[in-house]
Order: structure tokens, then sequence, then C-alpha cells
């Protein structure tokens, strides 16, 4: 059977409400047990965000829910010609901030769009390379021959889960028992490096007729988790020996007193291994696809935090040269760390800029460091 190409002819973007800067942070997630916080400016100072986009208004109400935007970045994709949602055979949809638990994110995505026929619909769980193996679903689909018009997201509703409310019952417990009132650094951290936002592809087997398209030439990924411990973690509590305790085995008083439905993230083991695990796959790539940094023209890591930009340069020395920064495009500084969705904003905002010449590739990278997992993609303008 013969394999289909597969192209991105299409990229999308949706933003909740306008730009949120560092200052006014607290006044859309709150101030925890009424305080300001102690953690937020040094983290600002390592991240380098300047802004970022939260579905809330100033006070912490919800203005969309993650499916919502998720359901208007699909919808932006077919703006000038809507009928082509119609056409569409397969929506795959990640994210690792869901609105429930039960039913699954992709096919709440799919009831806000009314205007798209009865579909499969996919929804891959995970962190930050949820979106990109809902993109690899697509991608697989299409290839195969299974689907014709495919549409990958992703997304991120982080807002809700870094409000202060989220955090108040254990600040006030801390304070009853005579303690610091102010939450641990672990919780805390990923209150000022998260943001909101959804974005699409549209994928199918032919490149546009007209402008531009990206092709597919791989995706891979790769998890470390045989051999790492938990890094980023919710609704959950890590112990002692590295081990996680669900939240269904505490009590619904320990849920709120402990955040144990907060996002927390184990600092030391992140900066200690989310780089150099990176490196190693990617190196057995370049070697079985006869690829060497030259190739580049355009180096897209989601990054996490400014902090890792010079690390990620380094792990390049395992290919005995190096990506220049010229060749990097980034985009935390403006939109922040939108897990899932990153990889998604890169392109798109790179594939809109005018700046693309056919022929040159495009090598994105996203770390996960919930438990050490990769994934990576070529792709070439045509």
């Amino acid at each position: 059977m013969s394999l289909n190409e597969v192209y991105i002819t299409n990229t999308s973007l949706f933003l909740p409400n306008e730009p949120v800067p560092n200052d006014d942070m607290e006044l859309y997630l709150g101030y925890i047990n009424g305080k300001p916080s102690k953690s937020k400016k040094i983290v600002l100072r390592n991240n380098g965000i300047k802004t970022r986009y939260y579905a809330l208004e100033k006070g912490g109400k919800t203005t969309h829910t993650n499916a919502q935007m998720t359901a208007e970045a699909v919808r932006e994709l077919f703006k000038d010609n809507p009928e082509k949602l119609k056409a569409i055979d397969l929506l795959s949809c990640g994210t690792s901030s869901p609105d429930q638990m039960m039913p699954s994110h992709g096919v709440m995505v799919h009831g806000w769009l009314p205007e798209a026929e009865a579909i499969e619909v996919v929804s891959p769980s995970g962190v930050c390379c949820a979106g990109m193996h809902a993109f690899k679903y697509a991608y697989l689909a299409v290839k195969s021959g299974d689907a014709v018009n495919a549409v990958a997201a992703g997304s991120e509703r982080f807002s809700a889960s870094l409000r202060a409310n989220n955090f108040d019952e254990e600040a006030h417990k801390l304070e009853e028992l005579n303690k610091n009132p102010y939450i641990s650094f672990d919780k805390e951290f990923l209150r000022w490096m998260l943001s909101d936002g959804a974005s699409a592809f549209h994928l199918t087997n032919k490149p546009n007729d007209e402008g531009l398209s990206l092709r597919i030439d791989w995706i891979e990924g790769v998890s470390y988790a045989n051999e790492m411990e938990t890094c980023m973690y919710m609704a959950c509590e890590k112990q002692a020996d590295g081990t996680i305790k669900s939240y269904l085995e505490f009590t619904p008083e320990e849920i709120m007193t402990k955040s144990i439905l907060s996002i927390k993230q184990d600092i030391g083991l992140l900066s200690d291994n989310i780089v150099p695990l990176g490196g190693r796959k990617l190196k057995k790539i370049f070697e079985r696809e006869g690829l060497t940094i030259n190739d580049i023209d355009y180096f897209l890591p989601h990054m996490s935090s400014e902090f890792f930009r010079p690390k990620i340069y380094e792990i390049m020395s395992v290919f005995e040269d190096y990506i220049p920064y010229e060749r990097w495009f980034v985009n935390l500084t403006t939109l922040g760390n939108v897990g899932a969705a990153s990889a998604y904003f890169m392109v798109h905002e790179l594939f809109k800029s005018g700046k693309l010449k056919k022929g040159e590739k495009l090598l994105v990278l996203v770390p996960e460091s919930s438990r050490f997992s990769y994934m990576y993609a070529l792709l070439t303008v045509c």
C-alpha cells in the first residue's frame, strides 16, 4: 500500500481576551490568602514572559472554556470558506487542562461545532506533548488514507486552576497551625508560567494550489518514564519514595487543605534532566535521517522559560555543532507557556509571517516534564 504525503495547508490561533502584563496577573488570578506573592518576581525574572492570555476577566470570572476556545480555533481555519468545515473527517484535540474528566475534551470541542458533520474524534491525554500526539494521530490518519481532511488542535485553559481560591483553604490551614501561610514553591511556581489559548492545523494529502504549505516529513516521540520519576503532576501528591498518591486516596478535606488538585512541579528534578534527555533521541533521529544541523532553517523549541534557552543551545553539542539563535523561532515572551498548544502557536506564527520560503525546513521540539517525554517533528515548506 502506498502512503500519502501529508501537508499542513492552514493554521489558526485563538487567544482569549487581551494580553495580561506581569503587573496585572494577580488582578485576574487573585491574591492567595489576600497576600501578594513572594515568588512572583523571581519566577518572572527567570522565565522572561512579559504578557500572557487568560480566559478570565479581572476578578477571576471565566470567559471561555477550553472546548470553546478550541472550537473557535478550528472554525478560524475555515473562515474564508465555512462550508469546508463540513468536509473534515477527523478531529484530533490534545490538551492537559480539559474542562472535565469525562466526556473527553475532543467530543466537547465537537459539540461546539454544530456546523461539522458526524466524524471521528480523538483526545490524546498528557501534558505538553498531548498537542503533538493529536498532531501525529491526524498525520498518520491522512498518511494511511484513513482520513482526507483532518484537523489537529492543541489548547490549554490553565488559568481556572491557578486562581487564588484553589489555594486559600491550604493557606488558611497553615495559618491555623501557626505556620508560614504561603503555599509551597512547587505549587506557586507554575502560577507565573502558564497561559491560555488554542491553535489548530488543517492536514490533507495535497498541498495548497496557491500559497505555501508545510509537508510533514516525520513526527517522533519518546518517553523516559521507565527511568525517571514524576516531575510535574496534578490531582495527586508525590511521596517521599517518588511514587504518586492519587487524589482518590485523599479525603475531601485533605483535597482542599493540601491543594491536591493544583498543578505542581519538582523543580530540582526538572532543572537537572529536562534538557539533557531531550538531546538523546534527537541525535538518533538525525543519524537515521542523514540530517545535520545545517539542514535546519528554523528551530522551534517549546520552552517553559527563557532560563532553558542556553541549556537547549548546549544540547546541540551532541552534534558537534549548534543551531545559532538567529535560526530559532520562539514566542514565549509574548504568549506565555501554553503547554500542549505552544508548538502550534510557534508554527502558526511562522507560517503566517511571510518569512518562509519553499524548501526551508522547520524542526519542532516539545519536551514534557511530567515524566520526561519528548516529541519531535520536521516540516518542509513547499
